[in-house]
């Protein structure tokens, strides 16, 4: 039996998946994720409607792209996506987090502010493929309107969109300097990093297309690192670069995540240490209140989601873990990073672990 995939084309989160297992040479059928996959298979095994989900040729099912990346590496082995060496380890682990967690911001503005008529026909098309274009764009524009209506409470509002763009922008530079340098953001081997960040910049920023327009325009070396990772060539191949090296190209990136997202998930931390304490006994809520963020001098308030901090406890817990020679070569590094401190001195009360899939306390 083939490993099943249950994705979609507009899924962030399947984009990320499946340019890994592409890369990984998984061997796979995709489904398509219509109204009647959600009802009949997603939600009975998962409990709730969510993209992606794999059930394994053992019959196992996984949810969550970090937790079906991690099935494949220990299941098929071969060269890595993970680096081996520590300051490119700590550098991937933290790019999967900016990307996952952070880029969903700027990938949700453009989607539903620049192409918002044509996401609802791919809505459409994907919950009722045999429907006609009109049946579809209607459908489409009923399940459309939910993700539409995430946008206000992502922190996506008139006084943010301007700084939520100019950082986009200033992003998608810095991206196109490095990418004309390497193939990928640690040499030429794609890297959990490299997967943190496709998600977003291919299904929504790439594949959508306004938005797809501009990046080709302002970042045409990035559009060709989303083609790279998205129509895999050569599988299972390239190499990290020697000596545990970081390019410097990547600095700007890095300083972007520590002044932006870090700051912001601090809060969510405190916030979420706050709701534990006084909910012993209740799940844990996908959010737990609402949190100020700052984008190129700009405040705004967004949702602080407890599952962010799940993702950002893999790098510390990696950081935290390191042999002492280790740790100080990854903290000489860090030193050179602007901002870097509120990673260093990250203070999370508790810890969550996801299981049953869901979070809940460790």
């Amino acid at each position: 039996m083939t490993h099943k995939f249950y994705g979609g084309p507009l899924s962030l989160y399947s984009g990320k998946a499946r340019a890994y297992l592409d890369w990984k040479e998984v061997d796979y059928e995709e489904i398509l994720s219509t109204t009647e996959v959600y009802k009949t298979i997603i939600v009975p095994k998962v409990g709730r409607p969510v993209i992606p989900v794999m059930v394994t040729d053992a019959g196992e099912t996984l949810q969550d792209t970090t937790l079906i990346i991690d099935h494949f590496e220990a299941e098929i082995g071969g060269p890595s996506v993970y680096p081996d060496t520590p300051k490119q380890r700590l550098v991937a682990l933290l790019m999967e987090v900016f990307g996952d967690e952070w880029l969903v911001i700027p990938a949700m503005h453009y989607r539903w502010n620049y192409n918002e008529e044509w996401v609802y026909g791919e809505f459409g098309a994907v919950a009722a493929p045999e429907a006609s274009k009109e049946e579809q764009l209607a459908i489409g524009r009923e399940r459309g309107q939910a993700f539409k209506g995430f946008c206000p409470i992502l922190g996506i509002n008139e006084q943010t969109i301007p700084a939520i763009e100019a950082s986009y922008e200033a992003l998608l530079a810095d991206l196109d300097r490095h990418f004309a340098q390497y193939d990928y953001l640690l040499g030429s081997r794609p890297s959990i990093g490299d997967y943190g960040l496709i998600g977003p910049l291919f299904a929504h920023l790439y594949r959508d297309p306004a938005s797809g327009e501009i990046m080709k325009r302002l970042a045409p070396k990035v559009a060709a690192w989303v083609e790279r990772m998205v129509d895999v060539q050569q599988p299972l191949s390239g190499e990290f670069l020697p000596d545990d090296e970081i390019p410097e190209s990547l600095v700007p990136v890095l300083e972007k995540m520590m002044a932006e997202q870090l700051p912001f998930l601090q809060k969510t931390a405190d916030l979420f240490a706050a709701w534990a304490e006084a909910n012993p006994d209740i799940e844990i809520p996908r959010a737990v209140g609402m949190a100020d963020f700052t984008v190129e001098d700009v405040t705004g308030q967004r949702i602080a989601p407890s599952f962010s901090l799940w993702m950002l406890q893999r790098p510390l817990d990696y950081y935290r873990d390191l042999p002492d020679a280790d740790k100080l070569a990854v903290d000489e590094f860090l030193s050179t990073i602007d901002g870097a401190s509120a990673f260093r001195n990250f203070t999370a009360e508790r810890r969550l672990a996801f299981r049953n899939f869901k979070l809940g306390l460790a």
